[in-house]
């Protein structure tokens, strides 16, 4: 309360406050940020830097107009380019094997390869054999060398491929592991062998890959619950339920290829599984599951994941629009924490030390805002240096 004068001048004691010049104290950022680039159009997901500095990034269809679902940034030009072309960029609705339909994630591997992870389900849409799969491209040649179609009993009609790691160390020419984010189906970890071609799923429905309920997790962004009212087919206890509602999502590789480490989009929690227990055929899913380990709370719920090569888990926080680190010591520091990383989605550590985020307000999106869209462009891709060095396992 603020002492008043009896002729209404001005308070004078020392506790006294003027509104109009006072300048008040606000929430501290942490971390440099720096804008790389600037997105007017779509809307951006996942980001990958190759070991020579070239950035890709990619666009789902998730209702955006997108010209072509993944691009390459030319910094000097100031502009997206196709890539690795634009034919390849168009989708033929009657042959979706032979073009990307709809990427949600671009990785380049410790070959300095780009994979790119089609779900071939845009507008989260049921997949049709040929639309979900696994292309690779030379970036010496910009050409695709490799592709990889899943099966249906693996990318399942209901199968949302979100995030992908390679370890090139295991077998003739390495694995990949991906994530199954799956709104209405199963959640899990795909593996692949990338010699062979072949595919199998692991913890199936497991209860580390699923999404919590709203009972146990109620997340907040922007200062508000992250729900949407329920569809009156879909009425069951409560009014509401989760809009992240998402299944295992963020995925990264330990320094040393023997644990992979990731998190449900809708969770604050972290799990790791033993990566011989995925790739061996042999076990069965129980023996899987019982290399299962709880990390422990992240202090938030995280989309992208990422690792470097001191052992060190990197999370993104989309209710704190926050980069936060676990040390191998299992304690968590904040990298960055800033008001324009409106929704962190994707992370990616480069070989020039710098981390990637995409940021790209995600939950503004008009599907979580009763057909309204919050968004306001751009979007954006930062950048912080961590002085890290990525882990490349071949």
């Amino acid at each position: 309360m603020v002492d008043q004068s009896p002729h209404g001048s001005p308070p004078t004691t020392e506790h006294s406050v003027i509104a109009n010049e006072e300048v008040l104290p606000s929430e501290q950022s942490v971390g440099i940020l720096e804008p790389i680039a600037y997105f007017h159009g779509a809307m951006p997901t996942g980001v990958t830097v190759s070991h020579k500095g070239r950035i890709f990034v990619n666009f789902p269809k998730w209702g955006d107009d997108v010209s072509f679902t993944v691009a390459e940034i030319i910094a000097a030009e100031g502009k997206l380019v196709a890539y690795p072309d634009e034919t390849i960029n168009q989708t033929d609705p009657n042959d979706q094997a032979a073009s990307l339909v709809s990427v949600q994630s671009v990785v380049v591997d410790p070959a300095d390869r780009l994979w790119i992870l089609d779900t071939g389900s845009p507008l989260f849409q049921p997949t049709k054999y040929g639309g979900p799969k696994l292309v690779c491209v030379n970036l010496e040649t910009n050409q695709v060398i490799k592709k990889i179609l899943f099966p249906q009993n693996v990318a399942l009609s209901t199968t949302y491929l979100n995030d992908m790691r390679f370890d090139l160390s295991r077998g003739k020419e390495g694995v990949a592991y991906i994530t199954d984010s799956a709104r209405n189906g199963s959640n899990g970890i795909i593996v692949v062998d990338l010699a062979s071609g072949e595919s199998w799923r692991r913890l199936n429905d497991h209860p580390s890959t699923k999404p919590a309920d709203i009972q146990t997790f109620l997340p907040i962004v922007e200062g508000h619950a992250f729900v949407v009212k329920r569809q009156q087919e879909q009425e069951k206890s409560g009014s509401v339920m989760l809009a992240a509602d998402m299944g295992a999502d963020g995925i990264a590789i330990s320094a040393t290829g023997e644990r992979l480490y990731y998190c449900a989009l809708a969770s604050r929690k972290l799990y790791s599984v033993r990566t011989e227990a995925l790739i061996d055929r042999s076990l069965d899913d129980r023996y899987v599951s019982q290399t299962v380990r709880d990390e422990g709370d992240k202090g938030g719920a995280s989309d992208g994941l990422e690792s470097d090569a001191e052992d060190r888990i990197y999370v993104t926080n989309y209710e704190h629009n926050s980069i936060l680190r676990r040390n191998t010591e299992g304690e968590w520091e904040t990298i960055a924490h800033d008001s324009r990383l409106l929704w962190p989605d994707t992370l990616s550590l480069a070989s020039d030390g710098y981390l990637y985020v995409t940021a790209n307000q995600l939950h503004r999106q008009a599907r979580f805002h009763n057909g309204r869209d919050m968004r306001r462009k751009p979007y954006t891709l930062f950048r912080i240096k961590v002085d890290a060095n990525p882990v490349l396992l071949r």
